[in-house]
């Protein structure tokens, strides 16, 4: 027999159901309805209610989110990484990638054919948007209603577990990127159970995490967020848009999260790292818990990727308004954040807080130049080479991968790969899916983008056009950016002065349209002008390391061509 459990403290009835049969089940005094019963597929009946309704808790949906739960025992699954150790966060580079775009099949079976290009890179962790259940079958992930179920479409549990098996033999680590911040508009049947919700976010509901009956509503995300660590042998989470958590208890729900997962990398005996994305610049939530913070091991820096976008693209639209300030981008790379407690224009408040770099380790902000978000959430979906130079682009990568802050790379990025990233879903519900598309189009209009720009989420070719182009990478023009990028990794791990996170040691000088990254004994020197410049360096260097064209070094004089860099 079974023990089958949910959580429904205000419902005087929840019944199981197990194929054609029912099952009463019985009340504890903490809310929890529990029945003993034998049977795979399986879901829950409240009170008169004639809807079955899947598991909030349920770890496989292989019918989709409105179908019922399937049992899974995570023992069953025979894995192979029994010496990983983990992987730390500083030192290592990042790579973010969707499944579902990351191959032409869109599966875990197909990205592992992948991973060997990955190490070749130099990757050492590998950052997987959200893969919990969602309605549909393709998406972003950030509208998961079920989020201990692998999405199946997938290729579900089973094959996450293979692909993090096969990372982890490759010596890769891999993080996931999961979402509390609110559920998707299908699906999202929480609020049946009990009061999980409280309030709203932008995207969909909140969850109540500080309010009547939350204590079991927020062991509801901590349970969550260990299974995922400890079952499916993640090294870490990244965690979606924190800012919007609410929560106004003594101990915050990230705070609680960390002491816990802490304590699950103990019993492991290996790194876990949670990685916020965070819109407030608050450095408390990588501060230690010992220093009064939330003892996260790393956030998201937007502030640092503004800063490159706009001395890279000249965009100063809406946010990235402050970002055209003279020196905001060396501004910005000596102290992570540009908003430290100073005016921000496009909120139209004071923002931020600034670091201390002497307690502060730049490892713990991690650097890019484009994300899901930051393309995606372009009207077309575009990347930085369809608006600037491969070289110029790379002139970015090396600002990136030798500066004192954990790099991340979104999947094609090394390649400059053709291929936009533009927004997609599939939503059955035929008025669902048009609120979704007219909501697209008009939150672009305000920004001056025409409805004709905007594609179609639910079009099966916006999916297409999303989807890499693995045949461009040994194409010219390609090929050389991959070569550049392997060789700026391999370059970071043979000098571990391009990898140190001590904000305390790292100074920028910049010119109008260069910058020099002191980097110990190196010297990252990068051109942003369209003429050559003639820069004076603190000391004589006795090599070029490696650069994107063909600088002179006379004495301690080191003369860049236009959009290129060298590194010395």
């Amino acid at each position: 027999m079974t023990r089958f459990s949910v959580w429904a403290p205000r419902r005087d009835r929840v019944r199981l159901v197990l194929g054609s049969a029912t099952h009463d089940m019985r009340r504890d005094d903490r809310g929890w309805w529990h029945a003993d019963a034998d049977g795979p597929d399986y879901a829950f009946l409240l009170d008169d209610e004639d809807q079955p309704l899947p598991d909030p808790r349920s770890r496989w949906q292989p019918a989709g989110v409105h179908g019922p739960s399937r049992r899974y025992s995570h023992d069953a699954f025979a894995w192979t990484d029994q010496r990983w150790t983990g992987r730390p966060l500083a030192g290592s580079v990042i790579y973010e990638l969707h499944i579902g775009t990351f191959t032409e099949r869109g599966t875990f079976d197909a990205a592992l054919e992948r991973l060997d290009h990955l190490v070749e890179l130099g990757v050492d962790l590998v950052e997987v948007l959200p893969v919990n259940a969602f309605d549909g079958t393709a998406g972003w992930g950030y509208d998961g209603v079920l989020w201990g179920a692998v999405h199946e479409p997938y290729g579900g549990p089973d094959a996450f577990k293979r692909f993090v098996d096969a990372c982890h033999a490759r010596g890769l680590g891999v993080l996931l990127d999961v979402v509390y911040n609110h559920l998707g508009p299908s699906g999202a049947y929480l609020d049946r159970f009990g009061p999980y919700f409280a309030g709203r976010t932008i995207w969909g509901p909140a969850l109540n995490l500080d309010g009547p009956d939350s204590d079991e509503v927020r062991r509801y995300v901590i349970d969550n967020a260990l299974g995922w660590l400890r079952d499916f042998h993640l090294d870490g989470l990244r965690l979606d848009a924190v800012h919007a958590l609410v929560d106004r208890s003594a101990t915050h729900l990230l705070e609680e999260l960390a002491g816990e997962v802490d304590a699950l990398a103990g019993g492991l005996r290996r790194p876990l790292h949670l990685i916020a994305e965070s819109d407030l610049n608050d450095p408390r939530l990588v501060t230690s818990r010992d220093a009064g913070g939330y003892g996260l091991a790393a956030q998201w820096c937007d502030d640092l990727h503004h800063a490159l976008h706009v001395a890279l693209t000249g965009e100063t639209d809406g946010y990235y308004l402050d970002f055209g300030a003279p020196g905001a981008l060396p501004a910005t790379l000596r102290q992570a954040f540009f908003h430290a407690g100073t005016w921000s224009s496009f909120r139209g408040r004071t923002h931020g807080r600034p670091i201390d770099p002497r307690r502060h380790s730049g490892h713990r902000f991690l650097i890019y130049l484009q994300n899901h978000d930051q393309i995606g959430n372009r009207a077309r979906g575009d990347r930085m080479t369809a608006t600037i130079s491969p070289a110029r682009m790379l002139c970015g990568a090396a600002i990136v991968l030798c500066s004192p802050y954990t790099p991340m790379i979104f999947m094609g990025e090394e390649w400059a790969a053709s291929t936009p990233w533009q927004f997609f879903a599939s939503f059955a519900d035929a008025d669902l899916a048009a609120s979704v598309r007219d909501g697209r189009r008009e939150e672009f209009a305000e920004h001056g983008w025409g409805s004709a720009e905007v594609p179609d989420p639910m079009d099966e070719a916006t999916l297409a056009r999303s989807t890499l182009r693995w045949g461009e990478l040994n194409e010219p023009g390609h090929r050389e950016v991959l070569e550049t990028y392997r060789a700026l990794i391999a370059l970071r791990r043979a000098h571990p002065e391009l990898a140190d996170p001590r904000l305390d040691r790292f100074t920028v000088h910049a010119g109008d349209s260069w910058l020099v990254l002191h980097r110990g004994e190196r010297r990252a020197v990068v051109n942003l002008g369209t003429t050559d410049a003639r820069i004076l360096l603190d000391r004589r260097p006795t090599e070029v390391l490696l650069a994107s064209a063909t600088p002179e070094l006379t004495g301690t004089h080191l003369r860049v061509p236009p959009e290129s860099f060298a590194v010395v």
